[in-house]
């Protein structure tokens, strides 16, 4: 039942024809804004810093601008980088992106990855990606399983060999010889990415079995081959993987990234074991620098009873546990089709990751794993100036994500209200400064002093020659 209202969350993945959610109006974007941010508080990736913000031509910098188009009193607010969430398949298709997109600039997530997509539905989609009130994504459109292996159950309308066959979305391979063979396709599908699945690897029993059609993955042979074929063509390579034995294969292959910490889930009903990383691998993955994607916000859609859940809860602290302490880096993913990072940000912390730790996870090591080469995720000069405005320090209240009070792309204001977008560069709005009643009322006042005092001169000067022409 469990891997049945999966297969049903999966299909909504690749489903074109769903009842949409009521509509709102998209978010749109100002054009460059130069800011003054006096007072501002921001988290730098450890800890919150207190000073002023500049922000020009999309970058932070180190002065103030000639021109300012908002100067800004961020006394009491706290600014963190956007969020970025390294595990969905919700912006793939056009169908997804009309239905998820604008909820990804809602809740603060303006980078992303979809991990399986196919190359007609990322071309219609790109261009959409590319705009500026949009979130960033990276396309994974080479995605890699066996004929009889995860996610084919989910995504065919029978699931049979024959169905499997005659689909063009997922590339099956079934040996190193096949990869050989089929990776001019391969690379034909274009990405610097490419998707393997590893599912229960060390369970060759299980394979031949109709009931567990769909559910498998790559041998280990398989998956090193085409890792070596990636990588010696410029690629890199993320694997899906379930159990600690995958955990492992994938390592052994080589690859870049592993897309889920073992013990998101539960398809056989296992024992939790399974899913518990050996100080062997831990230590490998760290040397390797292989990086973990954690998605363990998956976990809830899986339905399981109390004790159940407590225990696939238990073995994900000790595995992240073990993880941090040896150094590997851990990326924010959530592979929750109706959600986004933001979810994954709560799970992890109900699990008791570190606050600050966490935080510099999603808006620092996340987005620069997504978009190497970019100076993302800091407040530095050259830093590209992308940031919430939050009310109060989310390390001591993590609640404050969920409402961000501003969202700033490259320094453009990203908003519902299309006239805010469209006069923002125009204005030169400031809660920095006193109110302008307040201003001229000042004005007035000390232009009246002024006037006063010479009629007061005057007035003393015609009364002293008034006495001297007396005397």
């Amino acid at each position: 039942m469990r891997f049945l209202i999966v297969c049903l969350a999966l299909t909504c993945i690749f489903s074109q024809a769903q009842t949409p959610p009521p509509q709102q109006q998209p978010y749109q974007a100002s054009a460059p804004l130069s800011w003054e941010l006096k007072n501002a508080r921001w988290f730098d990736g450890r800890a919150i810093q207190r000073g002023n913000l500049y922000v020009e031509n999309g970058v932070f910098v180190a002065k103030k601008p000639a021109k300012v188009n908002r100067k800004m009193d961020m006394r009491g607010q706290v600014l963190i980088n956007p969020l970025a969430e390294a595990h969905n398949h919700n912006l793939q298709t056009a169908w997804g992106w009309g239905q998820f997109a604008d909820s990804y600039i809602d809740q603060g997530v303006f980078y992303a990855a979809m991990l399986c997509g196919d190359p007609a539905g990322v071309a219609e989609v790109g261009p959409l990606a590319a705009a500026p009130a949009a979130p960033e994504v990276s396309f994974v459109t080479a995605c890699i399983t066996s004929p009889d292996g995860y996610p084919l159950a989910a995504v065919l309308p029978e699931p049979s060999a024959e169905a499997a066959a005659a689909q063009k979305q997922i590339v099956l391979v079934d040996s190193p010889e096949q990869a050989s063979q089929q990776w001019p396709a391969i690379k034909a599908r274009g990405g610097s990415w490419l998707r393997i699945v590893l599912s229960h690897s060390e369970r060759p029993e299980l394979r031949g079995r109709p009931e567990h059609f769909g559910r498998l993955g790559l041998r280990p042979e398989t998956a090193a081959a085409l890792t070596r074929l990636a990588h010696a063509d410029g690629r890199r390579v993320v694997a899906h993987v379930e159990t600690a034995a995958d955990f492992d294969a994938a390592l052994a292959a080589g690859v870049d990234a592993i897309g889920h910490l073992p013990g998101y889930a539960n398809m056989l009903d296992e024992a939790p074991d399974v899913f518990a990383l050996s100080d062997a691998a831990v230590a490998r993955a760290a040397s390797q620098r292989t990086s973990v994607i954690t998605t363990t916000a998956a976990t809830q859609l899986f339905k399981l009873d109390a004790a159940q859940l407590a225990a696939l809860r238990e073995v994900q602290r000790a595995n992240l546990a073990k993880l941090q302490a040896a150094g590997v880096p851990l990326l924010v993913g959530s592979d929750v089709f109706i959600g986004t990072a933001r979810a994954e940000l709560h799970a992890l912390d109900e699990l008791g990751l570190d606050r600050a730790t966490l935080l510099r996870m999603a808006t620092q090591d996340t987005p620069r794993a997504l978009f190497p080469g970019r100076k993302l995720g800091c407040f530095e000069p050259g830093c590209e100036a992308s940031f919430l405005v939050l009310g109060g320090d989310p390390i001591a209240d993590l609640a404050q994500v969920d409402i961000p009070m501003l969202r700033v792309k490259q320094g453009r204001l990203l908003t519902r209200l299309a006239d805010v977008a469209a006069s923002s560069s125009q204005a030169s709005a400031s809660t920095a400064d006193p109110p302008k009643a307040a201003k001229k009322a000042s004005a007035k006042k000390k232009t009246g002093k002024a006037k006063a005092q010479p009629k007061a001169q005057a007035k003393a000067q015609t009364k002293a020659t008034s006495k001297a022409k007396q005397r």
